[in-house]
C-alpha cells in the first residue's frame, strides 16, 4: 500500500544525520508534516555513540567536538538544551605540544589566558592573539553567518561590508585569503602559535599552503574562544536524540531500517521513493541528506538528470579517507610534559613542516609516515564518558581514497582490512607513546574503525571521507557539488540536497539541511502566490 493511501506528508527527508534532522525541524516549524527515513537501525548518520568498546566506556563512533553546533545559529534556534541536549567543556580547548620548544601550544576558553601563555613562549604573541580576537569581535558574527547561508548569502554579506572597514578593511580580506602556513608566518613569531593555527587548519583536507586553509583555522581558533569547542553530555548520541526528541514532539515521524534505494521522478518533478523492503511511498516534496555521489549516481536515474549535471558529476572530488582509534584507558593520559590546562581535543603534529609533508603525502596516494592525529580525550570533557581515573579518547588520521604507497614502509596496501587497520593503528599509538610513555600500558580495549567501517556506519561516509566532498576551492560556494550549483535546489523539481555534499559544506551545523528546508518553503510560498 503507498504512504499516500494512508497520508502522504507534506516532506520526506532521505536520511537522520543532524542535517536531516535539522531539515525536518524547519519544515515542521513551518506546519509541514514530515517522514524521515533513516537506512540504519537507529538514527544519526555521522552524530552517534557506543560502548561497543568496553561496556564501562562511552565512545562517540565518528564526531566528537561540535564547535560548529554550538556557534551556529541554525542550531542555537532548534533551543536542544530544552530537549535534553547539556553541553560540557574541557578545562582546556584544544592542546599542541611541540617537541623542538618542549611547551604546549593551548587554546583556552578565556582569551586572556590562551593570549598570556602565548606570551610567555614568545612575546608579542600574546597581544597578537588579542589583536585576532579584536578583529574577530567586529567581523565573526557576520562572517559565519555568510558561510553558513544560502549562497549567494546577500543578508550576512551586506552587515559584514559595513564592518569590514572597522576590522581592518582589504588587510582583512587578505588575511582571510592567505593559506594557514603563511598567515601563521604573518601573525606570530612563536612556533607554537604558528602550529596550533596550522592544526585547526588541518581539521579540512585544504593544503595548508592553498587559500582557504587560513580562514579554517582562524574559524575554528576564535569559535573555540567564543562558544568553545563542547561534547553533549553522555555522548553525541545525545545530540541525535535532542535533534529527533524535538522533531517528534513536534508531530514528526522518525523511521528507521528504512532504506532508500530509488528516487522516483516524472516529467522533471519527483514523485516518490522505494525502499529496500519494496515499499513505495509518495512524495512531492524530498530533502535529501545524502552524499552527491549516492544522490546523482545511485538514487536518481541518469534519464532524471540534465547531461550535464551526469557530466560534472563525474568530476566531483571526496575527501581523504579516514581512520579513527577509539581506547578504553585505565588512567589519565600520562603526558611527558603535562600540559598547563587539560585540552579536551589534542593535535599531533611535530612541526607545521610535518603538517604540510602530511597532507602532501595524501595527495601523492601515499599513507602518510607520521601521520596528523586529531585526537580526544572525551573524559576529560565530559566525566560521564568513563569511570573515574579513567579515560575514553580516540584519534583519527586521514588516509588517501586510493592508496599506491605507504609512506612509512609498513607495508599498508590501503585495502584496509583488519591488518591494514591494526598497522595504521599500532602508528597512530606510537605518535602518542612518544608525548605520553606508558600510553599503551593503559589500553583497556582499542577498536579501529577504518573506511569499510565507517562508510557501514552511514552510507555518506563515502571510502571514510567525512565532509561530503572535497574542501578545497574547486568545490565549495558555487561549485558545490558542481559548478554553476550552490544552492540546495536539484535539476528535479521538488528535490532539494541538503548534505554535507552541499553548500556549505561538512561539519556538524545543520547549515545544508536547514537551507534545503527554507529553500522547499520558499518555492511552496511562490505557488500558493
Amino acid at each position: 500500500m503507498s504512504l499516500a493511501t494512508r497520508s502522504r506528508p507534506h516532506a520526506v527527508v532521505v536520511g537522520s544525520g543532524p542535517n536531516g534532522l535539522v531539515a525536518a525541524n524547519v519544515l515542521l516549524d513551518a506546519g509541514w508534516t514530515v517522514l524521515v527515513l533513516e537506512a540504519q537501525a537507529t538514527p544519526g548518520g555521522a552524530v552517534r555513540s557506543d560502548t561497543d568498546v568496553h561496556p564501562d566506556y562511552v565512545h562517540d563512533t565518528m564526531s566528537s567536538f561540535y564547535p560548529l553546533a554550538a556557534g551556529s545559529p541554525v542550531m542555537q534556534r532548534l533551543q536542544l538544551e530544552e530537549h535534553g541536549l547539556t553541553w560540557r567543556h574541557a578545562p582546556a580547548v584544544l592542546g599542541h605540544f611541540h617537541p623542538a620548544s618542549g611547551h604546549w601550544a593551548i587554546l583556552h576558553r578565556d582569551r586572556d589566558e590562551t593570549a598570556r601563555m602565548l606570551e610567555e613562549q614568545q612575546p608579542g604573541d600574546g597581544e597578537a592573539w588579542h589583536q585576532l580576537c579584536e578583529t574577530w569581535d567586529v567581523i565573526g558574527a557576520d562572517l559565519a553567518g555568510a558561510l553558513l547561508s544560502p549562497f549567494p548569502p546577500v543578508r550576512n554579506t551586506l552587515g559584514g561590508l559595513r564592518r569590514v572597514r572597522r576590522a581592518g578593511g582589504l588587510d582583512l580580506v587578505r588575511q582571510l585569503l592567505t593559506p594557514a602556513a603563511e598567515l601563521g608566518r604573518q601573525l606570530f613569531d612563536g612556533p607554537s602559535s604558528r602550529l596550533l593555527l596550522a592544526g585547526n587548519a588541518s581539521h579540512s583536507d585544504i593544503p595548508l599552503d592553498a587559500p582557504g586553509s587560513g580562514l579554517m583555522a582562524l574559524l575554528l581558533a576564535m569559535l573555540g574562544q567564543t562558544s568553545g569547542w563542547p561534547v553533549p553530555e553522555g555522548g553525541a548520541g545525545n545530540l541525535t536524540r535532542a535533534l529527533a526528541r524535538r522533531a517528534e514532539s513536534l508531530g514528526g515521524t522518525i523511521r528507521c531500517d528504512a532504506e532508500v534505494v530509488r528516487i522516483e521522478t516524472d516529467r522533471g518533478r519527483v514523485i516518490g521513493m522505494l525502499l529496500a523492503s519494496g515499499e513505495r511511498i509518495d512524495a512531492r516534496v524530498v530533502v535529501a541528506d545524502v552524499a552527491a555521489p549516492h544522490l546523482y549516481g545511485t538514487l536518481l536515474s541518469r534519464e532524471a538528470l540534465p547531461q550535464r549535471t551526469v557530466r560534472r558529476m563525474s568530476r566531483f572530488q571526496l575527501d581523504p579517507g579516514t581512520v579513527k582509534i577509539d581506547w578504553a584507558l585505565s588512567g589519565p593520559v600520562p603526558w611527558a610534559v603535562p600540559p598547563p590546562y587539560a585540552p579536551g581535543t589534542i593535535h599531533v603534529a611535530d612541526s607545521v613542516d610535518e603538517l604540510t609533508a602530511s597532507t602532501a603525502q595524501i595527495a601523492a596516494h601515499a599513507v602518510p609516515a607520521r601521520p596528523f592525529l586529531l585526537a580526544g580525550q572525551m573524559t576529560t570533557a565530559d566525566p560521564t564518558r568513563s569511570p573515574s581515573g579513567t579515560e575514553s579518547m580516540w584519534a583519527y588520521t586521514h588516509v588517501p581514497q586510493e592508496t599506491r604507497a605507504d609512506a612509512g614502509g609498513g607495508g599498508i596496501r590501503g585495502t584496509w582490512d583488519d591488518s591494514d587497520l591494526q598497522r595504521l593503528a599500532d602508528r597512530m599509538q606510537g605518535r602518542l607513546e612518544e608525548l605520553a610513555p606508558g600510553f599503551g600500558d593503559l589500553v583497556v580495549a582499542r577498536r579501529a574503525l577504518g573506511p569499510r567501517e565507517l562508510e557501514s556506519r552511514d552510507a555518506n561516509l563515502i571510502g571514510g571521507a567525512i565532509n561530503g566532498g572535497t574542501a578545497q576551492l574547486q568545490q565549495q560556494l558555487v561549485f558545490r557539488p558542481i559548478a554553476g550549483s550552490g544552492r540546495p535546489e536539484t535539476p528535479v523539481r521538488g528535490l532539494y540536497l541538503g548534505s554535507a555534499s552541499a553548500h556549505p559544506g561538512g561539519g556538524v551545523h545543520g547549515a545544508a539541511g536547514n537551507n534545503a528546508a527554507r529553500a522547499a518553503i520558499a518555492h511552496r510560498r511562490l505557488r500558493v502566490r
